[in-house]
């Protein structure tokens, strides 16, 4: 069992991991650890000092919500610091928050959250049921626990039983308190084309905000956080990482006063309230969190098997296709003929999919009309999508194509027919942004007319791979089909729409596999991977910028997530240099192309044949093996990695390096993994190494010239 139900305390255990709630006095579930397994006798103390702050008695006892450490914060009453819980009580104007301990209990399984997406598999959940008498309402705290990956989730059901209405003004799903001490925080941060950069930063006192107001998860700034113990780093050292299985507006707080670091994942406060009637409940979407005492690396490597085993599609560990995107090579320029000719010309050289993108449908020559309306522009297609789709197939290769169902132009039969389907206050104009205004999703009218529009155009069609599309910010946020007294719910109703439109098109389409994207890596999150096999990583392609989005991507994601290209961008396939360098990046992740195919010379095709032939070799290492970082581009000047299965009878080793080292540095890369009793062959060379000489490292020689890379796929004998 990984949970355990006593009188005075409820410990919670993963593999690894140990989380004990002490019940004060019996009665109120207190925070008391969370770390790696110890004994009885080394857990700390409550902290019983009350420092100027409001008390409470339990039998004649005092105690201060302000000073303890809680399994969940409530608004206004006695604790300070940044709280997990706001609720407005409409019938009295009160917002003091605070819900009494009622019973605890455990069941296998977990609860489901109804409309959104959140982690499956095999789990133990325990239950923490609150009720407050003042709202009549009652709260339920879930902690479902995923025993081997050392992972527990977070997340909370709230019911209004009595007669009065609410609203809950913030919402955290997640809220841990841990002792002080010296702490960095590793945050993904970054813009369009340069997503996900990691940046560690000290943790001084203060409150501490990551969060997105866009109305996706952003580029800017993504849900995944570290917590780390100052002197922490790949394989030592005290590293908590925290997620968010949602893919819209968001909050990370992290807060350190003067007992310790709060620590908050959830909706937040200012993109979010929610209306509760007499008889309604409300669940907020699911928070992750992870812990490891051996480092960042583990760390990471333990949220990578979570979102492998129990967060992305189940057909995620089956050969993923190897994609060339018409995108970079014509843009909005479809032409019948020439997209035949790139897929004639991508089977040849061993690429499995072609993808049409943006440009295929309706008005849409340009960005400024057409989106919206999901009808083959007839001109294009004289004899139908369905006739094109099967020309494709006939030679010999897969067919996908670009959808962005959530977005519309005002210059579209859509909008002329429905211009009150989109979010906006209707007293003022709607801000474009890429010519284009966003579609109500929180109207489920308007949630079915895009489901019957894309099941019409795609009926009866063998298409083999999506890509759904998102790209703009979502300002504007109010609903005009929403009651005034629910506008607040808009952005949170909004991804609910999405929600449902994305299970509708999975069930729809089930053969085909999804790929998502948002201006490249906006929605790059767990919300989106429930359904979505892969995500385009970023729209910048340029390998020298890849480096640095794909590494800080693995801090929180796997790499099997990451839709990595080899793309012509600045001319880099046209230099027998650069194409294998952008290759050698692109193996960071599922393979594939952007390219114009047809204005190659033949020398390019041939080496894309190879990269294709080399990739397939240890793509199945790719997608699920374990990943270790060596190298950090932002610090070591050159980025290295290693992957490795799990009977370490298989590595693929990764040197790169974006710019010119004069003096030629040596980098020593250890393979601390492999395993001493083993000899290994590297299938790239036919070299022999020892797994001893593997474990001392392979030292490598800096590249006096800029886009230099080296790999190594060992193979025990």
């Amino acid at each position: 069992m990984s949970v355990i139900i006593s009188s005075d305390k409820i410990t919670i255990e993963t593999k690894n991991t140990l989380y004990v709630i002490k019940m004060l006095e019996g009665v109120l579930p207190i925070h008391l650890y969370y770390g790696k397994k110890i004994n009885e006798d080394q857990l700390p103390d409550i902290n019983k000092t009350r420092s100027f702050s409001p008390y409470f008695k339990i039998d004649n006892k005092e105690y201060s919500f302000d000073n303890l450490k809680q399994e969940f914060s409530f608004y206004g009453y006695g604790d300070f610091r940044a709280t997990a819980l706001r609720v407005l009580d409409l019938s009295s104007g009160s917002d003091i928050t605070n819900y009494a301990f009622k019973e605890a209990r455990s069941f296998l399984g977990r609860k489901e959250l109804s409309g959104l997406p959140y982690s499956e598999g095999e789990c133990e959940t325990l239950e923490l049921v609150y009720e407050d008498s003042v709202t009549e309402s009652e709260l339920h705290l879930y902690y479902t626990v995923f025993y081997d990956t050392d992972v527990i989730s977070r997340y909370f059901s709230l019911k209004n039983n009595g007669n009065k209405e609410l609203k809950i003004l913030k919402a955290m799903s997640l809220s841990l308190d841990l002792p002080n001490g010296n702490y960095d925080l590793i945050s993904l941060r970054g813009e369009y084309a340069h997503e996900r950069t990691a940046h560690r930063d000290p943790i001084y006192g203060g409150n501490h905000r990551i969060m997105s107001r866009r109305g996706a998860s952003s580029h800017h700034f993504n849900p995944f956080f570290m917590v780390t113990d100052r002197n922490a780093d790949e394989e030592s050292g005290d590293a908590y990482a925290f997620n968010f299985v949602y893919s819209g507006s968001f909050l990370d707080e992290i807060e350190l006063g003067q007992d310790g670091l709060r620590i908050m994942t959830g909706l937040g406060d200012e993109c979010f309230s929610y209306l509760l009637k007499s008889g309604e409940s409300f669940n907020s979407p699911e928070a992750v969190m992870t812990y490891s005492e051996n480092g960042i690396g583990q760390a990471s490597r333990n949220m990578h098997s979570f979102v492998r085993e129990t967060i992305l599609p189940k057909s995620n560990n089956k050969k993923r296709p190897i994609v060339l995107n018409s995108w970079e090579a014509v843009y909005f320029n479809i032409n019948q003929k020439v997209m035949l000719d790139f897929a004639e010309e991508a089977a040849k050289v061993g690429i499995d999919t072609f993808v049409m993108d943006d440009g295929w449908f309706g008005a849409r020559r340009n960005d400024n009309a057409g989106l919206g309306d999901w009808t083959p522009t007839p001109e294009i297609f004289p004899d139908g999508l369905g006739a094109f789709v099967e020309k494709v197939h006939s030679k010999g290769i897969n067919f996908g194509i670009w959808i962005e169902p959530e977005m519309v132009n005002p210059d579209s039969n859509l909008y002329r027919a429905h211009p009150e389907w989109v979010l906006r206050d209707e007293k003022r104009e709607p801000l474009r942004s890429r010519h284009q205004l966003v579609l109500d999703m929180a109207n489920p009218q308007v949630v079915e007319y895009i489901k019957e529009s894309l099941d019409k155009c795609f009926d009866g069609i063998d298409i083999n791979y999506f890509k759904w599309d998102m790209n703009r910010n979502i300002s504007n946020a109010i609903s005009p089909y929403l009651p005034i007294e629910r506008k607040g719910e808009t952005q949170f109703r909004y991804m609910l729409g999405v929600y449902e439109l994305f299970g509708w098109f999975k069930k729809r389409f089930p053969d085909a596999m999804l790929e998502n994207c948002s201006g490249g890596g906006g929605r790059y999150d767990l919300g989106m991977m429930k359904y979505s096999t892969q995500i385009w990583t970023s729209d910048n392609t340029e390998a020298k910028y890849r480096v640095y989005i794909q590494h800080g991507s693995s801090y929180g994601y796997p790499m099997s997530t990451m839709s990595c290209h080899v793309s012509n961008c600045h001319g880099q396939c046209e230099d027998e240099r650069m194409l294998d360098y952008c290759f050698k990046v692109a193996v960071n992740g599922p393979l594939g192309y952007e390219f114009n195919i047809l204005k190659v010379d033949q020398s390019v095709k041939d080496a894309i044949s190879k990269q294709i032939e080399e990739y397939r070799a240890y793509e199945e290492l790719i997608l699920n093996g374990d990943f270790y970082r060596l190298k950090n581009p932002t610090v070591d000047r050159c980025y290295a990695y290693y992957i490795a299965n799990a009977d370490k009878s298989e590595i693929l080793l990764s040197y790169l390096q974006n710019n010119a080292d004069p003096d030629e540095t040596e980098h020593i890369l250890k393979i601390s993994y492999a395993s001493p009793d083993l000899n290994y062959r590297n299938t790239l060379t036919n070299e022999r190494f020892s797994g001893s000489a593997l474990k001392d490292g392979i030292t490598v020689k800096a590249d006096a010239s800029e886009r230099y890379g080296l790999m190594w796929h060992f193979v025990a004998e």
